[in-house]
């Protein structure tokens, strides 16, 4: 499996981090930007679909193939491009069709380690509730026996 950098990768080359890609650049440059442009052609620029949604599809095929590692570095762009944690994880249960098992729990643990990794902001508290000025709480009645 190819490691996978902590932080995303600024190059626009290698938009999802992968160490592995970074290091092939270096062999062949040229092969390198060529690919970064397919790759944008495809997925980087919105369209017909926007990008999250290039995104689901891409992380659907991932999580079939059993690819955990791609599926967060996707679900990462999903959630730049303003994916919910919701969001991604209906896109894993509709990947479980044609799929299967593989591709749902691939696509739980994805998000659960995006979880975990702070990817998504805390819940928000219930807001508090409201008491009307002047008036007394009502006291619960006890049951009649």
């Amino acid at each position: 499996m190819p490691a996978k950098t902590t932080q995303p990768s600024e190059d626009l080359h290698n938009p999802y981090g992968y160490s592995d890609m970074d290091w092939a650049a270096q062999l062949d440059p040229a092969y390198t930007a060529a690919r970064a442009e397919v790759r944008r052609l495809r997925v980087g620029e919105e369209g017909t679909l926007s990008v999250k949604v290039k995104e689901f599809v891409v992380m659907g095929v991932l999580a079939s193939r059993g690819l955990q590692y791609g599926v967060e570095a996707h679900m990462r762009r999903a959630i730049d491009y303003g994916a919910t944690k919701e969001e991604l994880f209906e896109a894993m249960k509709a990947a479980a069709v044609p799929g299967g098992s593989v591709a749902y729990s691939v696509g739980v643990r994805a998000l659960q380690a995006l979880e975990q990794a702070g990817a998504f902001p805390p819940p928000s508290p219930p807001p508090p509730a409201r008491r009307q000025q002047g008036k007394a709480a009502p006291h619960p009645r006890a049951p009649p026996f």
